[in-house]
């Protein structure tokens, strides 16, 4: 694997925070001339995704001849935020962005973002108290909101039941109903299927060796975690972490339950018994294709638990119509459309949050499905690693778990050099 010097890490790092400090200054909706012509920036591609986005944004143009378009921007997943950064340092900022978790502390505490709270509040039939405060504070500084919370989306475990049949494997339906769905045996269950029929046992998708912080899906289970609740301290080295990437490690390069480094499978397209991904990834799904399920993740040692994936949308200061975009914001984020995005990214809306209202735009997801992988998620769930200055912390655990993915590596020396590299960013 590539890694980057120490120069190319420091730079990188540095990008984010630089970047969104310059963004800070000027914009708003001053100077502007003619109708608006709006960009939102998302990382979905996703045909369904897209087509819904745009029938929302058909419908508020009818109603709003001052915005002349409306064009949603997909950025590849993988480098997402580095891409929007680059736009925003190069005058191309886009009035609205789909931010990460990992990314929002910087975000929001760069001043690069407009204040929603009034816009929000004064739009007709928002409802602005319906939304769970739980789902706002990671989008707040100072008792203001700086991104809506548009996606609260828990991790589950979508299941080709055909491969695992195949293989002789149990489901996680029936583990489940037996009481031992745990990793031990949904690793088990992912070598076996691939032993036995060549395709692949389980994958954490967007990971790719890559990703590091998707990993958290697996290692909250051990009662681990990357850094301490006050971000401080770092916790790679702790023994909980080491026992997590010890069962991982022996999964990938022993027990052959995931796929090496280099070697990729589209769970989507039958080319995995499993898969750890969010419900938004559904729609990938075809009607003629594999039997499938979706299940919650598997128990660690330390039991259940959820994992959570959150997304906000903010508008740039820097946009050139930055009121009419935040006013399109609360066009696409009120009840009604609220209901309708459901389908593909969890509300945060508190009303909303039965297995009644989202099965009704979830068809292809059962009540029961959607109540334990969503539902109780959301209730349960530990966000995504999220920390000021992520850009620079993500790009050195990057670095520092790279020589993990060898089959001889030595796990508690990779971590310990984990922290070794991070507890200096930690501790500033």
């Amino acid at each position: 694997m590539i890694v980057k010097t120490g120069k190319g890490l420091r730079f990188a790092a540095a990008a984010l925070a630089g970047v969104l400090a310059l963004s800070a200054c000027g914009g708003g909706d001053e100077g502007s001339d003619g109708p608006a012509d709006l960009r939102m920036t998302v990382w979905s591609a996703n045909e369904a995704h897209l087509k819904l986005l745009n029938e929302i944004a058909d419908e508020y143009r009818k109603n709003h001849p001052d915005v002349s378009a409306i064009t949603f921007d997909p950025l590849p997943f993988e480098n997402y935020t580095t891409t929007l950064t680059t736009q925003i340092a190069g005058g191309n900022a886009p009035d609205m962005a789909w931010i990460f978790e990992n990314s929002a502390p910087d975000f929001v505490s760069s001043g690069a973002l407009l204040p929603l709270d009034d816009t929000l509040k004064k739009a007709e039939g928002y409802q602005y108290d319906d939304i769970s405060p739980a789902t706002l504070k990671l989008w707040q500084d100072g008792g203001k909101l700086y991104a809506y919370p548009f996606s609260t989306s828990p991790f589950g475990v979508f299941v080709n039941t055909d491969l695992l049949k195949q293989a002789g494997q149990k489901t996680p339906a029936e583990l489940i109903a037996a009481g031992q769905w745990t990793w031990d045996a949904a690793l088990a269950a992912a070598g076996a299927t691939q032993r036995t029929t060549g395709k692949a046992g389980l994958v954490i998708r967007d990971f790719d060796y890559k990703g590091w912080d998707n990993l958290s899906t697996f290692w909250t289970g051990w009662g681990a975690q990357a850094w301490s609740e006050d971000g401080k301290s770092c916790g790679f080295a702790a023994p909980e972490m080491v026992d997590a990437m010890t069962a991982l490690h022996k999964a990938i390069f022993t027990d052959k339950a995931l796929p090496g480094p280099g070697t990729t499978a589209d769970f989507f397209a039958g080319d995995a018994a499993m898969t750890v991904t969010q419900i938004s990834r559904a729609s990938l799904l075809k009607d003629d294709g594999f039997a499938w399920d979706l299940a919650p993740l598997p128990a660690g040692p330390k039991g259940d638990y959820a994992v959570v994936g959150q997304a906000g949308i903010g508008v740039l200061k820097k946009s050139k119509h930055a009121d009419a975009a935040a006013d399109f914001l609360a066009f696409l984020t009120n009840p009604t459309n609220s209901e309708k995005l459901a389908q593909f990214f969890p509300p945060p809306r508190q009303s909303q949050l039965t297995a009644e209202t989202l099965a009704k735009t979830n068809p292809k997801l059962k009540p029961e499905q959607l109540q334990k992988v969503v539902i109780d998620g959301i209730t349960s769930g530990v966000v995504k690693p999220n920390h000021a200055g992520q850009a620079e912390l993500s790009q050195q655990v990057r670095a520092g778990l790279d020589p993990l993915w060898k089959p001889d590596a030595d796990v508690k020396a990779v971590l310990d050099g984990v922290c070794a590299k991070i507890q200096p960013l930690l501790a500033k």
